[in-house]
């Protein structure tokens, strides 16, 4: 014990098992339900998802709010063994330090047994500061809602940083100082900026040569040209596609709207050999999914279904681009087109802030590299140009033609 109360905790011996669940339930006015070891639903968590329902989050929202919630509780019931509601910051930094050092736990693939580790057992690879982030601002809310209901600990065991909440609230700020976020948690890690990674036209293309159905090269041509996310893309119906204007209507993520954007002629093209492929398989109606599995029986893709599918086709052409990265590559291809401004592209891309468009207004990562080697290259073939030296004074030019065997000026 460190003085009379904050326990010591062996995080390096600590393992964490893969208790507890967080299961879909089917039902619209209770989308996840957390359970625990025992199968019981965690009313807690049920309580803040009735709250996030209300405030209008998505069903994504709040599954990504259970796994951080899950992965939280599992730390308290098998690391900490304290309850949720007498958390303290001892445990919150804790937590914080195990998913920073501890890393990943082995999941195995379920048709086969885990290769000799035991349940819990870590991989040795950390979770990324997103993750880590995004865990920090879930669980600082989580506990924000209960303490203003009265349900929760008195104090937040994910506060805010002391130094950045130490000014006067509302203060005016000094507008010759750097931004500094107000609302920082004190445990939150500094996620570093990253550069888009966008897939090259020679790479892809090798991957498209490799997609083995007219669905997949249908679903790859939509992706590339309307930069729409994966999830978007494959909330499209079968009433919402408009081969005549070029147009494919997805319900966007964050705002649930549903939205036309413009593809290309190509992926027309191959969506209607998929569609009369399937004619007989799929069931009509212009309320009906526009894509489903090659499988049978058909079921509507999802959206694991459809990552599996292009990184299946990226190993075979030796590629780690991922599904999101055509994204990415279709926002760089518009952003670089001087026909089109830059608020297009805001609008096709479902950016609510400009500034999050102008990412893409910066160079590749392959582009810069590209142009600095031949920017070496070209040094190297002036240098080798140069026949002519340059004599200082007091040197005869004969002399150092005999020496060097180039003629000297």
């Amino acid at each position: 014990m460190v003085g009379d109360e904050e326990p010591v905790r062996d995080l390096a011996g600590l393992v964490i098992p893969q208790i507890g669940s967080l299961e879909e339930t089917g039902d619209r006015w209770e989308p996840f339900r957390l359970v625990d070891p025992a199968g019981v639903p965690v009313e807690a968590v049920a309580a803040f998802f009735r709250d996030l329902q209300a405030a209008g989050r998505s069903e994504a929202t709040l599954r990504s709010y259970g796994m951080d919630l899950l992965r939280w509780f599992r730390f308290l019931w098998a690391g900490a063994e304290v309850s949720w509601d007498r958390a303290t910051r001892s445990e919150a930094r804790d937590f914080c330090r195990w998913m920073l050092v501890a890393g990943k736990p082995v999941r195995p693939h379920w048709r086969r047994l885990a290769g000799g580790e035991g349940p819990g057992a870590t991989s040795g690879k950390p979770y990324s500061p997103s993750v880590r982030a995004h865990s920090e601002t879930v669980l600082r809310t989580f506990y924000a809602f209960h303490l203003d209901a009265g349900t929760g600990p008195v104090i937040n065991p994910f506060p805010l940083d002391r130094s950045r909440r130490g000014r006067r609230a509302h203060a005016h700020r000094n507008p010759m100082e750097p931004f500094r976020n107000e609302r920082a948690g004190l445990y939150r890690p500094t996620v570093p900026s990253k550069i888009p990674r966008s897939v090259p036209d020679e790479e892809f293309n090798e991957i498209f040569a490799r997609l083995p159905s007219h669905r997949d090269r249908a679903l790859v041509a939509f992706y590339i040209s309307t930069g729409a996310r994966a999830s978007e893309l494959l909330s499209a119906t079968q009433g919402g596609v408009d081969p005549g204007r070029q147009l494919i209507s997805v319900v966007r993520k964050g705002s649930r709207a549903v939205q036309e954007l413009p593809a290309s002629t190509d992926a027309f093209v191959w969506l209607r050999l998929y569609q009369v492929e399937m004619d007989e398989l799929i069931p009509n109606g212009q309320r009906q999914p526009l894509w489903w599995t090659l499988r049978r029986p058909v079921r509507p893709l999802t959206y694991h279904a459809a990552h599996r599918m292009f990184e299946r086709a990226s190993e075979a052409a030796g590629s780690t681009a991922t599904l999101h990265a055509l994204r990415h590559s279709a926002a760089y291809r518009m952003a670089e087109d001087p026909a089109l401004p830059i608020t297009d592209v805001q609008y096709v891309l479902g950016h609510a802030l400009l500034s999050t468009t102008q990412i893409y207004l910066n160079p590749r990562k392959e582009e810069v590299i590209r142009r600095m080697v031949a920017h070496h290259a070209e040094q190297v073939r002036q240098a080798a140009q140069r026949t002519t030296p340059v004599v200082a004074p007091g040197y005869r030019p004969e002399t150092l033609n005999v020496l060097f065997g180039t003629p000297a000026s």
